[in-house]
């Protein structure tokens, strides 16, 4: 059973959390600035977004990205057991705070399950499965705990299960080591990148049209604007919808069966 179809975004089980929670500025991704715990001015009365067919073409790129791994129906119906926060105004600060400390959980479940997924990972299944329990169990405690949560240290314990695991699945087609190399604007139309270490490599606007990024690490690798036209990123390592959605990329562009291609992604 694959973990990860439990940590999809379900925005009908949720409060809006990421339209309000969260702040952004005035910039190329968003047309307003907005503080923390102000309701974006598209959030309509039944937590839905007004201009969620239009996002882009409203200059909303940055919300039309976003991927909360399902954190925000977690905090919604069980964190706050589905009692939203204009139902609850108290509960407001609190369960906004919340949200960026579960994303973050939730984000290494997702990068755990992809682990427990890989056969060549076996070795450390029962690690990984250690990893998986103990981080779920914070997904399911208090505000309090969530807010006093020492989170660089909970990842520091998993990170490196995550890189055995990308050494092993990668043992077999040992790509160039990028790890958060600079290719900010790099051309590596049709490069051979199979295996490849791109543990967050800058890679905004490079060019990788037909690029060969199977089983490429690609944890952390910021991949806005990227030529991904033609790409082959089938059996890609850690690669999640935030990355594919601010990408660019065509009908050829090969991904992993478990993300959804972009509908901005030319046909």
């Amino acid at each position: 059973m694959d973990r990860r179809l439990d940590l999809v975004a379900d925005c009908s089980s949720c409060f809006g959390l990421c339209c309000v929670a969260l702040a952004f500025e005035k910039s190329a991704d968003f047309p307003i600035d907005k503080r923390a715990g102000d309701p974006c001015v598209n959030l309509a009365a039944d937590f839905s977004c007004g201009i969620h067919d239009r996002l882009r073409d409203e200059g909303f790129r940055g919300s039309a990205v976003y991927d909360c791994f399902g954190a925000g129906q977690q905090v919604a119906q069980v964190t706050f057991a589905g009692v939203s926060w204009r139902d609850a105004p108290a509960t407001s600060a609190p369960m906004f705070a919340a949200l960026p400390v579960m994303r973050q959980l939730h984000e290494m479940l997702w990068y755990v399950a992809e682990a427990l997924t890989r056969p060549a990972a076996e070795s450390l299944h029962p690690e990984l499965e250690q990893a998986y329990a103990a981080t779920e169990a914070l997904t399911r405690t208090d505000t309090d705990t969530l807010a006093g949560l020492d989170l660089p240290g909970h990842r520091a314990g998993v990170d490196p299960l995550l890189q055995r695991a990308s050494e092993l699945v990668r043992s077999a087609h040992r790509g160039p080591e990028r790890r958060g190399a600079d290719l900010v604007g790099a051309r590596l139309r049709k490069a051979d990148l199979r295996g490849a270490n791109l543990r967050g490599a800058l890679l905004i606007a490079a060019d990788l049209g037909g690029a060969d990024l199977r089983e490429a690490d690609l944890i952390g690798a910021d991949l806005r604007d990227a030529d991904l036209t033609g790409a082959d990123l089938t059996g890609a390592l850690f690669l999640t919808q935030t990355q594919v959605n601010s990408a660019r990329g065509d009908a050829r562009t090969r991904i992993p069966a478990r993300l959804a291609r972009p509908g901005h992604w030319a046909g």
